[in-house]
């Protein structure tokens, strides 16, 4: 089935003006995928049946939702970026005596768990708070439970080994049938937020903002007006940290910071813009 941009546009207008939740500045490419899936499961025969169904059944409206937010995600992903952080961003952090970190898109919230054990290896976990936030409720209780599937484990411990691990993984978590639940400790300096990264306002006084794998989903346009968001929420010589596939160059904001690791796209706030 072939989808026509207009009819995507009225979509995603019709779920912006009847929810609130803004897709238009998603890439059109990751918009379409996501809607022929839904199509395909539910068997309707065109976009224009499945925005009549969007609009009259929240239940399936909330699928679509979920279907078109960002929930790839694995502890410990990318364990290059976790070995930086320890090497390149923790003496750094060292120098504040409380610290606030955003977890912008948090998604189910494993790899808000791993910087939490992370931070909890380094001595510091104690001294911050970490905001994690998603525009995705359902998405967020899960992340709130810290239950994840047992079989994902192995994958898991084999990540975090190669980010510098200090323990081992198991450490972390506590076994019950199926199912891994995450230590209780890692979850006391963590608060979970209902935010929307395309409508909602920044955070203040944010030391690290950590938002990986998600602004690859968003247009030019949108990808600015996020960096300007991080940019609000950073306070002079804070981290922003984005994923491999995403780059501050060719942004609004790229003489704004320096690279603190070019590789695993990690820059510090620059202090003369302030």
């Amino acid at each position: 089935m072939e989808l026509i941009d207009t009819d995507l546009d009225a979509l995603l207008s019709a779920i912006y003006s009847r929810y609130g939740y803004d897709f238009r500045g998603y890439s059109r490419a990751h918009i379409k995928r996501r809607v022929l899936q839904r199509l395909r499961l539910s068997e309707l025969d065109n976009i224009a049946l499945l925005q009549k169904k969007v609009l009259s059944d929240t239940h399936f409206a909330a699928c679509l939702l979920r279907d078109l937010s960002i929930n790839v995600t694995e502890m410990f992903r990318d364990p290059g970026f976790y070995r930086a952080v320890r090497e390149k961003v923790i003496p750094l952090l060292r120098t504040w005596s409380h610290i606030k970190i955003w977890h912008a898109g948090c998604s189910t919230g494993e790899e808000v768990y791993s910087m939490a054990i992370l931070l909890k290896e380094e001595g510091l976990y104690d001294r911050v708070r970490i905001y994690a936030t998603d525009f995705n409720q359902v998405v967020l209780e899960q992340a709130r439970a810290g239950i994840y599937p047992a079989e994902r484990m192995k994958n898991y411990a084999w990540n975090y080994q190669r980010s510098g691990a200090k323990a081992a993984f198991s450490d972390y978590y506590h076994a019950q049938y199926d199912s891994a639940i995450m230590d209780p400790s890692l979850k006391k300096n963590i608060v979970w937020a209902n935010h929307n990264l395309v409508t909602d306002s920044d955070f203040a006084e944010t030391h690290m903002v950590v938002c990986r794998n998600v602004l690859i989903y968003f247009n030019t346009e949108l990808q600015n007006k996020v960096y300007g968001l991080f940019n609000g929420s950073l306070v002079k010589g804070g981290v922003l940290c984005l994923g491999r596939k995403e780059s501050l160059r060719f942004s609004n904001y790229s003489d704004r910071y320096s690279d603190m690791d070019k590789d695993q796209k990690i820059y510090r706030k620059n202090y003369r813009y302030e």
